[in-house]
């Protein structure tokens, strides 16, 4: 198994090239997955775009089992979901979880502020390790798929400075295991 990592310049040639991987005969994964500084400087911007081939109602099921989210998450992280069986996602519903950042444990709690199935929802951190964390999951059907987006504003305690040395590059090898994941999921190349 091997993953394809590429920078991409923030642009539309990005979506672009996703849909022609997915011309060929077999679909490559391909990473697409963008950290910047929020305009006013008030904390950062994740952008991510993973096309799957699949109806956007069985992509949006699997997004909406929160107990998926371990599968989805790197095993250096040890994450591991603590809201007791059966969670039911709506708006409002809150869902905690413990993991381990640098040999640190941590927990972690979100609210879905916004449910709109298999369209979009939103996850806000109540409590946890960022100042700030909103992260919006959104999903498009296309003829080749479903188009997953993520926006995620976040900020974090000691900015810019910390955000380079520690939080950055965690953040985008978390979005990177998670892409590769769905890909190995959906029968995507990689």
């Amino acid at each position: 198994m091997r993953a394809i990592y590429r920078r991409f310049p923030s642009s539309r040639s990005d979506l672009l090239f996703i849909l022609v991987c997915f011309e060929s005969a077999v679909p490559v994964l391909t990473l697409n997955i963008h950290i910047d500084e929020k305009p006013d400087g008030r904390g950062f911007l994740l952008r991510a775009e993973q096309l799957l081939p699949a109806p956007r109602e069985e992509v949006f099921a699997l997004f909406s089992a929160a107990r998926e989210l371990q599968e989805l998450t790197p095993p250096w992280l040890h994450f591991a979901v603590l809201t007791p069986e059966p969670i039911t996602i709506a708006a409002g519903v809150e869902i905690d979880y413990r993991l381990r950042l640098r040999g640190v444990p941590l927990r972690w709690r979100s609210r879905i502020s916004a449910w709109e199935p298999p369209l979009r929802f939103v996850d806000e951190q109540v409590r946890g390790p960022y100042r700030y964390w909103r992260h919006e999951h959104t999903f498009e059907a296309l003829p080749e798929g479903t188009l997953c987006r993520d926006l995620v504003e976040y900020a974090v305690l000691g900015g810019r400075v910390v955000h380079r040395l520690l939080v950055r590059n965690d953040l985008l090898r978390v979005f990177a295991f998670r892409q590769q994941r769905l890909a190995e999921r959906f029968g995507l190349r990689t």
